[in-house]
């Protein structure tokens, strides 16, 4: 079996080994997959929770998949409730709020979508909005443009890393910070 190529990173007193995963040629980015990593999500959500702390905020809302877990644990340790932006819409959605962003590790149109029930919990509410990386900010930006459609005002922008150009991502509340690797 090939070693592959790693970048060791320190995120809430936890250390992993990120690997790299090659997005275009001559361009790869660390990968933070969460899925699973229980004691990961729960010092990622004390450590958000603590940066978040003097911001007023009503609830946090997360794009599916790989930020639900953040979102739940988050949820537990600020007693704030999270709603999940949905990738695909299902009958049940009723009248359904959509934007579409395009995701950097898949280079593939996304669908983000409010379900129908969730449109009276957000309306006239402030928002915290969550993900796991952010990189390109085209899923925060598909995340706003839902959230205006709902009437619900964004406070703030979280995320356990932000990747890229860091002036970029000065604002959002983050645990570190991953650089793009160039060949």
């Amino acid at each position: 079996m090939t070693k592959l190529d790693t970048y060791s990173i320190d995120i809430a007193g936890v250390k992993r080994e990120l690997r790299l995963f090659e997005i275009k040629p001559g361009l790869r980015i660390a990968i933070l997959n969460i899925l699973g990593d229980t004691e990961l999500v729960q010092a990622c959500a004390r450590g958000l929770a603590e940066k978040l702390g003097k911001v007023d905020y009503d609830l946090l809302v997360t794009a599916e998949a790989k930020s639900i877990p953040l979102a739940y644990a988050l949820s537990v340790e600020t007693k704030k409730p999270y709603l999940v932006l949905r990738k695909s819409y299902k009958p049940y959605m009723g009248d359904a709020i959509k934007a579409e962003t395009l995701s950097i590790t898949t280079g593939q149109p996304q669908v983000l979508i409010l379900d129908e029930k969730d449109r009276d919990l957000i309306a006239g509410r402030k928002v915290v909005i969550l993900d796991d990386v952010i990189s390109t900010g085209s899923t925060l930006q598909g995340m706003r443009m839902i959230m205006d459609k709902a009437n619900a005002n964004v406070v703030a922008e979280a995320a356990i890393l932000t990747e890229g150009d860091r002036a970029q991502w000065m604002h959002i509340y983050s645990l570190g910070h991953l650089p793009l690797f160039t060949e």
